[in-house]
């Protein structure tokens, strides 16, 4: 798979339990936090369904918009610097789902819990201390302990969880769907 496609597909996590977040999204938007070129967030919006894109970048907002489509209308964008600002932007509870791949940034954790509607879920998937062997990210603030994302959550209904190697990908990753009580 070239680079370009694997940009623009939706994440695997994200495409095997659609089904869970279609539910909890109905009157409700998804946020996809972090969200890069938008790929995941766009997907849902070409599903039927409202996101939310958040990003640092201005550049993958907007490249988020383009590719949106004829979704557009289902795709709202904003620009913030979660690490600076934090997630005051968001009003707690305005989510039926949140969408978090590939950042990790350990003080967000508290809000990124209270931004969901009781019931809505959460897909969050990111590198963990063992992906250094495969390549980047190498920096220990980027990277999971073993056990941290799930210790984060085992109080909601955990869904789905893994920790380990995606062999076919080749990195180390530790990933989590679970249901906010309520």
């Amino acid at each position: 798979m070239d680079v370009a496609h694997a940009d623009t597909k939706p994440a695997e996590l994200l495409l095997e339990h659609v089904r869970v977040i279609r539910e909890c999204c109905s009157r409700l938007p998804a946020l996809d936090l972090a969200c890069g070129s938008g790929r995941n967030g766009t997907y849902l919006a070409r599903e039927g369904l409202k996101a939310v894109l958040a990003d640092i970048s201005q550049e993958n907002l907007v490249r988020a918009r383009q590719s949106a489509g004829e979704a557009l209308p289902r795709v709202l964008t904003c620009r913030v610097d979660m690490e600076k600002d934090g997630l005051g932007v968001f009003k707690p509870g305005s989510f039926g789902a949140v969408l978090v791949f590939r950042y990790l940034h350990r003080p967000l954790m508290p809000f990124i819990r209270e931004l969901l509607c009781p019931g809505g879920v959460l897909l969050y998937e990111t590198f963990t201390v063992d992906q250094p062997r495969f390549g980047k990210p190498r920096n220990p603030d980027f990277l999971l302990k073993p056990g941290e994302l799930v210790s984060w959550f085992e109080d909601w209904d955990i869904i789905h969880r893994f920790e380990g190697i995606l062999e076919h990908r080749k990195q180390a990753v530790a990933n989590i769907v679970c249901r906010r009580p309520g």
